[in-house]
């Protein structure tokens, strides 16, 4: 019994690691390109956030950058579907989450529960913490661009 139980794990592991890199290439691609999307169409739940974000930047106004933001995710996406892409993909989404994360230090009183800085985060500081685990995915998809 113990040898079909192993015999049963192994395959399950076996075929995890045959799709488990394209189906994380993919399932970023998606995200990336639906959550853009949103953004550049003005239906994004997370527009507030960015637009709070970004007010003070200069150059374009805080709607704009929402577009370009949103265009940059959709590129993000698209960079992650295919595998020659998949360092600016990466590069893109390097230069991406550095903006990302800002809201934790620049909108505390939106990113934190009042008074529980920096262990209760709000409903959107949970959004932005979440990112960790796409950057920890981009390392992971990062780690295989050199393998055939």
């Amino acid at each position: 019994m113990k040898n079909l139980f192993d015999a049963i794990d192994r395959r399950i592991a076996e075929f995890m690691n045959k799709i488990g890199l394209r189906a994380l290439r993919i399932s970023l691609g998606i995200i990336f390109i639906w959550f853009g999307i949103l953004k550049t169409i003005g239906i994004s739940p997370a527009e507030g956030l960015v637009l709070a974000t970004v007010n003070w930047m200069p150059i374009f106004s805080a709607e704009i950058w929402l577009i370009i933001i949103g265009w940059w995710e959709v590129l993000i996406g698209i960079c992650f579907l295919f595998k020659p892409t998949l360092r600016i993909a990466i590069g893109l989404l390097a230069l991406q989450m550095a903006g990302t994360l800002l809201p934790l230090f620049i909108l505390t009183e939106i990113t934190w529960q009042a008074g529980r800085f920096p262990y209760a985060p709000t409903m959107e500081g949970q959004y932005i913490i979440k990112n960790l685990l796409i950057i920890s995915a981009a390392i992971v998809i990062g780690g295989s661009v050199r393998k055939k």
